[in-house]
């Protein structure tokens, strides 16, 4: 519905239409809306710290607290090996301020520059830090495939530790240890940790490990109160879009119950004010939709070392001069993301078919590296297919980056076509939804081909409309502000626990036109004798340019905040104009 394609005649995005979740016939809402998500414990107990599961049961913590401490005992030179996203930019950011706060007198950060050196431990990034002499290297949110760059660090006598949540391969890297729960034998029950969750637990358990050798007493520290990283663990693990499981949800709700409690470091204070987003009643998705993507541009376009950096200061000014520099990249790519997504869409109409391929690859020399990831997620957001997108590089390959739907693993796919035609692809990873790959440019029509082949062996054309699911009708006693404050306190919300949407049949009383994009509504529910507001957002031509007499509405519940009242309003995510009420 909303999308800005203009589409060529034979070429049509596909359907969308709206169930019915199967819901617990309860009469309380959030219970019935948490039930519905197989989260059967919702009171705030459930949500405290003590609920959190225990690091004992993590395969390999054992190992890396135990060289975690001998090197802060023995004021090792401790190098931190980054990633460029989100996730990677929070895990860096707690390990250097826990490593700092539990006595670490040297440690640093270094975060591969993604256009030169890739992606993880590669053997070039170690031959790159070499100079620094350093006496171990920890990784975050990578190092599970770099069988290379282990290697190596190993045979410069630099002890390794491996902490990651990716899916690993049969065989590991020759780590001196590996924290990850999705390795064989971890019986660590949640395996959707992010790359910041992982590391928490490893600062949660080398701080037992300092208490009972009584480093801090001895040193005349503080012992640490880890809960002041949360904040961390909430945005990175929001940010990579990881199941919230219970142990999720936990740490979720917790770091974000201390950013509205304004407990929260100055670089996401900072973000928050760019974002123009209150830290009193920041949620889930500010975190994910406000924060992430301004912390994003700079990996995307630059270096991350800038976001991560922001994310460590202690000085508000310093971190607001930095938050608007991270906000300005932001903007650029947005500009560059739209630039491309008109580019993408060109080349759509001109494929064409009679109907878009199962599997969607695009390719224009024009594209940046950093942004392919987010144009394959839009492209795949219109067309609901799997989507590799492909940029080229410096020494003649093609970069691309991959987003799936559900039920194709894009992974999986990759590693098929690799097996089949082992000269193609220089290397890939990743997992279900998402991937990277380095392809040689003179197999891309082939792979082109392949990869649509390989998709439509998933893919159900016919069945291919979007289903969005809705928690039902609301009575009308619950478009109130006191059901959305409900709603949003029973959250976090997010993957594989979404936010609850609402459908339902309404009057169209009164319309306005914002910003020439959105439009406003005041509109009266079906059976009902009062009147309610609903927006949307970047909305279509049709709905700009008409006034229906009813809709059909999928929607979420919001508060809008305005002129020191509160009340409550409807956004919404689908809509279908109606002759009249049903």
């Amino acid at each position: 519905m909303n999308s800005s394609i203009n589409t060529a005649s034979n070429i049509r995005p596909p359907t969308r239409r709206v169930e019915r979740r199967i819901v617990p016939k309860i009469n309380c809402l959030i219970e019935r809306l948490l039930l519905a998500r197989g989260v059967n414990a919702w009171s705030l107990e459930d949500r405290a710290l003590p609920a959190l599961l225990a690091p004992n049961n993590m395969k390999g913590i054992n190992q890396a607290v135990e060289i975690l401490s001998k090197a802060i005992q023995s004021n090792k030179l401790i190098l931190i090996v980054g990633d460029y996203d989100v996730d990677g930019a929070t895990s860096s950011a707690l390990f250097m301020s826990g490593f700092k706060a539990m006595g670490a007198q040297r440690v640093h950060y270094f975060v591969p520059d993604r256009f030169k050196l890739g992606y993880g431990l590669s053997e070039a990034v170690v031959n790159t830090i070499a100079y620094l002499k350093p006496d171990l290297l920890i990784t975050v949110d990578n190092g599970i495939s770099s069988f290379a760059g282990v290697q190596r660090a190993r045979d410069l006598g630099i002890e390794v530790i491996i902490t990651d949540h990716h899916l690993p391969a049969e065989q590991l890297p020759n780590a001196d240890a590996i924290v990850n729960p999705n390795q064989k034998d971890c019986t660590f029950s949640s395996k959707s940790l992010a790359g910041v969750g992982v590391a928490f637990y490893v600062l949660t358990a080398l701080r037992r490990c300092l208490q009972a050798e009584q480093w801090f007493e001895k040193q005349g520290l503080e012992i640490p109160n880890l809960a002041s990283y949360l904040d961390l663990v909430a945005l990175g693990t929001v940010a990579d879009l990881v199941p919230l499981d219970q142990n999720n949800r936990i740490l979720v709700y917790q770091g974000l119950r201390r950013i509205r409690q304004q407990r929260t470091r100055p670089g996401i204070q900072a973000l928050a004010e760019v974002a123009k987003k209150s830290l009193t009643d920041l949620t889930a998705a500010d975190l994910g939709f406000g924060l992430a993507p301004r912390l994003n541009a700079a990996g995307r376009l630059e270096h991350m070392g800038l976001g991560i950096d922001c994310l460590l200061t202690d000085d508000i000014q310093a971190a607001r001069l930095m938050a608007q520099e991270l906000n300005t990249l932001n903007l650029e790519r947005r500009r560059i993301e739209a630039e491309m997504k008109m580019q993408a869409e060109v080349a759509l109409e001109k494929l064409q078919f009679q109907r878009v391929p199962e599997g969607i690859v695009l390719f224009d020399p024009r594209w940046h590296q950093g942004i392919i990831g987010i144009l394959a997620s839009r492209i795949k957001e219109i067309w609901l297919r799997p989507v590799i997108a492909f940029a080229a590089t410096d020494d003649g390959k093609l970069k691309g980056s991959g987003r799936s739907i559900a039920g194709i693993h894009l992974k999986d796919i990759l590693q098929e076509i690799a097996q089949a035609n082992p000269l193609w692809l220089e290397s890939y990873g990743g997992h279900a939804m998402a991937a990277g790959l380095t392809l040689h440019a003179c197999y891309l029509e082939l792979f082109i081909e392949e990869f649509s082949n390989r998709v439509a062996r998933f893919l159900q054309v016919n069945n291919s409309a979007e289903i969005i699911f809705s928690d039902g009708i609301l009575q009308p006693f619950e478009f109130s502000v006191s059901t959305a404050q409900a709603v949003e306190d029973a959250g976090p919300w997010g993957q594989n626990c979404p936010e609850p949407i609402f459908d339902g049949n309404f009057k169209v009383i009164q319309r306005r036109i914002l910003a020439d994009k959105h439009v406003k509504w005041t509109l009266k529910p079906e059976a009902s004798n009062f009147t309610v507001d609903a927006i949307a957002f970047f909305a279509n031509e049709e709905l700009l340019t008409t006034t229906p007499q009813a809709l059909n509405l999928a929607y979420k519940l919001s508060i809008n905040h305005y002129a020191c009242q509160s009340k409550v309003q409807l956004i919404a995510e689908h809509i279908e104009i109606a002759d009249s009420l049903k």
